[in-house]
């Protein structure tokens, strides 16, 4: 049953707030508290879904404020996220509502896993923005690992944006402060507008939790994103390595009940 209650709507902007501000650290796991909120909050899984990723664009909104002001974005690498991961997302979109997710979300969830301690392990991981030269085989490798996680993100909305931060690092040797940008503001708007709307065109969109959402999204992204810069790429390390292990746990314990 869903509650437009002056209380319930501080609450969830609260939420909102805390998720995305979260998020904006890290370059991903928004999910992780705002969709669970939703769901608590009485909205079906498609209902609340489709609201979530409204409001995360919001987030990329936010959160592009502050990067574009201290950082200098490659022209290139948006390009390559746009062109390479958006049509994963509509494809993954379109097998949403044909295929089961229980194994998708499992693997997902140990993938996520290993994200945080791959970057555990790998001490320097992020450390340093490099300039290298982007040859065809660098090109077609980033390509086709964005498109499979645009697929995922298409597919099932969780922690997707966890795999760009950690793929730009790994494929073009980017620091975390850097890629997070990338991942806050291409996918963020861009994967998760075409999400939204996909979603939206489908009526399941809670519009009356849309204004706390947004704001709370903002709000959230902003200032996450603007303490990022301030605390650095080793900062942010760590928190990429908290969130990740806990997105995954929340995807295995989602895939097995």
């Amino acid at each position: 049953m869903l509650n437009n209650d002056f209380g319930y709507q501080i609450l969830l902007g609260s939420i909102s707030f805390l998720s995305n501000f979260i998020s904006a650290l890290s370059g991903g796991g928004a999910g992780l508290i705002q969709l669970p909120a939703l769901l608590f909050f009485g909205l079906p899984f498609s209902k609340a879904l489709a609201t979530h990723k409204v409001a995360s664009v919001a987030l990329g909104f936010g959160a592009s404020v502050p990067h574009l002001k201290r950082n200098s974005l490659n022209i290139k690498y948006a390009f390559l996220i746009l062109t390479s991961g958006i049509p994963g997302v509509l494809l993954g979109a379109h097998f949403s509502s044909i295929l089961p997710s229980n194994f998708s979300t499992t693997l997902l969830g140990f993938l996520t896993l290993f994200l945080s301690f791959y970057s555990i392990k790998q001490k320097n991981l992020g450390s340093l923005n490099k300039k290298i030269r982007i040859n065809n085989l660098r090109i077609l490798i980033g390509s086709l690992g964005l498109f499979i996680i645009g697929f995922f993100n298409g597919y099932l909305s969780s922690g997707t944006g966890l795999f760009v931060t950690i793929w730009m690092i790994t494929i073009f040797d980017l620091s975390f402060t850097v890629a997070v940008a990338y991942t806050l503001i291409f996918v963020g708007i861009f994967w998760n507008g075409i999400g939204a709307l996909s979603l939206g065109l489908k009526g399941n969109i809670i519009w009356s939790y849309i204004p706390v959402l947004i704001l709370g999204s903002l709000l959230g992204g902003y200032l996450g994103a603007y303490f990022s810069i301030i605390k650095g790429s080793k900062f942010i390390k760590v928190v990429f390595e908290l969130v990740s292990f806990s997105v995954g746990i929340s995807l295995l314990i989602k895939a097995f009940l």
